[in-house]
């Protein structure tokens, strides 16, 4: 596993189910095409897992 992930929203929240709202609001995202730095545990994978549908991940 890399040592972090570069996390990128790129789907609006907009008409998504308030779950995945608040989950990517957790993960630092508020605006598109804005991106964070996250830790790569077993927590953040969850996480994205749960939107994967919203955002792009790399490894870094």
């Amino acid at each position: 596993m890399a040592e972090k992930l570069k996390i990128t929203l790129v789907k609006s929240t907009i008409g998504s189910i308030p779950k995945h709202k608040k989950t990517v609001e957790a993960l630092g995202l508020r605006k598109l095409h804005k991106s964070v730095e996250m830790p790569d545990n077993a927590a953040v994978r969850g996480m994205v897992d749960q939107v994967r549908h919203l955002v792009k991940v790399e490894e870094i």
